[in-house]
Parts: C-alpha cells; structure tokens; sequence
C-alpha cells in the first residue's frame, strides 16, 4: 500500500439478511478498501454458514462483537421495526451508525434517534441510490447548471422512499412543505427473475403500482412505481428532469447553449472487458458530450451499480466519521420516509394529503 492509497476501513455489521450480503460481497472484492471485523446474528446456524461461506466472525450480540473488536462504524441492516432499538444500543457505546433504509417504521419512532444526533451521536443512512452510476451522473448534470432552473422530475426507478430521495434531490427541493395526490392500479404482468434467480415457467402476476404527483409550489415531482420492476425483464426504469433551459430523458440530454444553439448529447457507459477489451469486467465511468459525469472510483474489481453505489456510502461513511461532511443525514431520511408515508395515505384514503415541517428540518 503506497501513501496515496486509501487506508483500508474496518466496519461491523448488525444483521444477517439479505442487504447484509451487500456488505460482504463488498468487502471481499475490496479487501484492500474495507474489512468486515465482525457480524452480528442471533442464530448460531446463520453464524456458522457466514464465518465459513464468508470468512468474518460472528457474535450473537452488540455487547460481546464490542467486547471484540472496536469498528470503526457499524452497519445496522435489520428490519425498520427493530431498528431504533439497534442504532440506540451501538450509539450508547459510542459506536458512529451507518443504517439501512428507514432508519425507523414511522415518525414516532424516528424522532428519538435525532434527539441522539442532538446528543452527539455519528449517524448517516445508507440510501444508495443518488450515488448508482447512472442516477449519479444524470444528478450530477441535473446541478451542472446547463438545464436552467429545474421545474419537474419524473420518477420511476425505486419504491418508496428512495423514489422520494431522488424526485427531491433532483428539484433541490430539501425540506420544503408538498401537497401529495396518488393512487393505486393494478395489472397483469408476466414474471421475470426474483431473488433465487430466473423463472422456470411463465407466471402471471398482479403488478401493483402507485402513481402519485409531489406538487412543492412550483416545482413538481411525480413517481410511478410498482416492486415488480426491480426484476422485470420487459419494466424499463425512467427518469425526466426538466429545467427551463433543457432536460434528461433517461440517457438523452439536451439543452440551450444559446437561445439558438440546441445541444444534444447522450449519457455513454464506458465498460472494459467488451469485444477485444483485455483490461477486465469492470465499469470505468459514464461520459456525456465530452466530459465525465460519473467515475468509478472502485475499478477494477467486479461490482454491479448498486454495490457501488453501497461502496460509496461506506467510504462517505468513513470519511463522515474522521470529520467529513454528511453524505446522506438522519434527517434527509426522515423526511424521505415520512413523505413516502404521506404518499401512502393518499393512496389509501384518495385524498391530497399536505406535509408539515418537522422536528428533523434544519
């Protein structure tokens, strides 16, 4: 390791689900970057198969991983319902938090953790999604300044609150007040891959999908999303950004360099390992006109976007916990979460539902 290679990080994790697998799939291809010192799982059969499948060693509580080993930030990849209580525990040791999304199930279990920020306590949340490869680089364009002021964001790439953390980074509209209308429709859809692989027959499902418009005053975001796109060979994923001055249509940019003088451009990925490319598999970055808008900082190791885009919220992690800034704060999430609740109560009750500023807002 020469002087300008970055110090490897040593982080712990709290759950042994499936997002947990994210995070040890990271480190391996990484081990120069990031080492997982230690697991925790209350399953002494879960235990077992991870130390031996992965390498890592397991504890079936925070107090005996910490009676251990000092991380320097834990992980927190356990169900919302639970996950107050976990980031509670490790912050009380004086352990910084890295969370999974949501950081609780609804606002009221949510307000306690800010009132340990509050207090002291380091803790970031783990969305990814603004920092994927793609949804990076149209973000990025987005802020450049080439499309103008930004009126509209069309979503429909992630569920929830992460759909909600793009629409409102993409219109920078942070934790300003929104009116929300939505509903719900359902239809037929032929099923594609789930988490055990491809389909061994075709099945129909019922897509349920929610459509809702997020009016902020003069700026709106809309999002459509139903959780069979995740998989669904034939569900493409959409973004529009519109500003005065130009828009992004999935991979299509284009904006006024003049009021005369149209620009058109195209977000380009720049893979090795394709045709006659013996450099490795591996993403190098995304091009747009003659400048990069997205580059892989992890190259060349093996990772699809969304392990990079995890790859980067630990090392943002690390960085927070030597003094950096936030990255992605308790209270973005929050406010992410708690729209997303409101948006789910349109749906319910077929009403417009309006937000109200809460404790978490700056």
């Amino acid at each position: 390791m020469t002087a300008a290679d970055p110090v490897r990080i040593d982080f712990a994790v709290v759950g042994s689900g499936w997002r947990s697998l994210f995070f040890l799939r990271i480190a391996r291809e990484l081990p120069e970057r990031f080492r997982v010192v230690g697991l925790v799982t209350r399953s002494d059969a879960t235990g077992a198969n991870i130390e031996g499948t992965w390498g890592v060693p397991t504890y079936r509580t925070i107090d005996q991983l910490l009676n251990h080993t000092m991380p320097k930030f834990a992980v927190v990849s356990v169900p919302r319902t639970v996950a107050p209580e976990t980031i509670t525990r490790l912050a009380g040791h004086g352990v910084p938090v890295l969370t999974e999304t949501p950081p609780g199930p609804d606002v009221e279990s949510m307000l306690p953790l800010h009132q340990l920020v509050a207090e002291g306590a380091l803790i970031q949340v783990a969305e990814q999604y603004h920092l994927s490869p793609l949804l990076a680089a149209q973000l990025a364009i987005a802020r450049s300044g080439k499309l103008g002021e930004i009126s509209q964001a069309m979503v429909a790439q992630c569920h929830d609150y992460h759909g909600v953390s793009i629409i409102r980074r993409a219109l920078g509209v942070g934790f300003s007040d929104v009116r929300i209308s939505a509903s719900a429709f359902e239809s037929p859809l032929v099923q594609g891959p789930d988490r055990t692989g491809d389909p061994t027959q075709e099945t129909r499902v019922t897509s349920h999908q929610i459509t809702a418009r997020l009016d902020f005053g003069g700026q709106l975001g809309v999002y459509d999303f139903a959780n069979e796109h995740y998989r669904s060979w034939i569900r493409a994923n959409r973004l529009l950004i519109r500003g005065d001055r130009g828009e992004i249509n999935n991979h299509e940019v284009s904006y006024l360099q003049d009021f005369r003088t149209p620009i058109f451009s195209t977000i380009s990925r720049v893979d090795t390992g394709v045709g006659g490319n013996l450099e490795g598999k591996f993403l190098r970055g995304l091009i747009c006109g003659d400048e990069w808008v997205y580059r892989n900082q992890f190259m060349p190791a093996r990772l699809m976007g969304d392990e990079l885009a995890i790859a980067e919220c630990l090392a943002r992690m690390s960085d927070h916990v030597d003094g950096g800034p936030e990255f992605y704060s308790l209270a973005e999430a929050s406010q992410d979460h708690y729209l997303q609740l409101l948006m789910r109560q349109a749906v319910s009750t077929g009403e417009v539902v309006t937000s109200s500023r809460q404790p978490w807002a700056p």
